[in-house]
This record gives structure tokens, C-alpha cells and sequence, in this order.
């Protein structure tokens, strides 16, 4: 890949293939990680584009955890500037794009809810 990469988390429905190809014309390349002190909730979907893409009505969405031993399990993709702009798009207005340090070690751009905690 050329120019700047990052690394994305995923813990929902950009791990399907399908969302990947129609979502950046291509599948990604990652590997498993954690992010801690986090728990997935469930939002309803509505927004068309997205729906055609995942043909899921509710995705899981990440909150803040009152507990550290909470954590979602996801996958680390190296993404291009451009997808992830691409992914801004794709991510409805209750997800907020925030960097966050992984059980790994690594930092990675994640979506969380917009004002939630547990």
C-alpha cells in the first residue's frame, strides 16, 4: 500500500468480506486483538447504504466499561488514508472514530458510541 497507513479495529461487520469488498474494492489483511475496558450494546441500523452493505439491521456498536476486565474482540486491519475515509463514511453518526492503545500494545483507530458508557 502506498502513502499512510493505519490500523483500523473492527468488532463488527467490516470483518465480513462482503462490507470489505463493496466498502474498499478489496478483503483485508489482520490479526486478532482486544480492546479492554469496553463492552459491544446493539444499535438498529437505518441508514440504507449500510444496510445494503452489511444486510444486518443491528450492528454491535463499542461502549465504555465501568469494569477493565470487560473487552471486545475484534481484528487490527492496516488501512489507507483514503479507506479510512471511506470507513468514516460507512460508520452511521452514533459511531465516533477515537485512537485507542489494544491489548497488544498497538494503537489503532476505533468507532465507539457518541456520549455511551455502561
Amino acid at each position: 500500500m502506498k502513502g499512510t497507513t493505519h490500523l483500523l479495529f473492527s468488532y463488527g461487520t467490516l470483518q465480513l468480506e462482503k462490507v470489505q469488498i463493496e466498502n474498499y474494492g478489496r478483503t483485508l489483511k489482520g490479526e486478532r486483538d482486544r480492546l479492554i475496558g469496553y463492552k459491544t450494546e446493539k444499535i438498529q441500523i437505518t441508514d440504507t447504504t449500510v444496510l445494503a452493505k452489511s444486510q444486518l439491521e443491528h450492528h454491535p456498536i463499542a461502549v465504555k466499561s465501568a469494569h477493565e476486565s470487560d473487552f471486545i474482540e475484534g481484528m487490527l486491519f492496516e488501512i489507507t488514508n483514503t479507506e479510512l475515509a471511506e470507513t468514516d463514511n460507512y460508520e452511521v453518526s452514533e459511531y465516533h472514530r477515537i485512537l485507542e492503545t489494544f491489548e497488544s500494545g498497538k494503537k489503532a483507530w476505533v468507532y465507539v458510541g457518541k456520549n455511551m458508557t455502561l
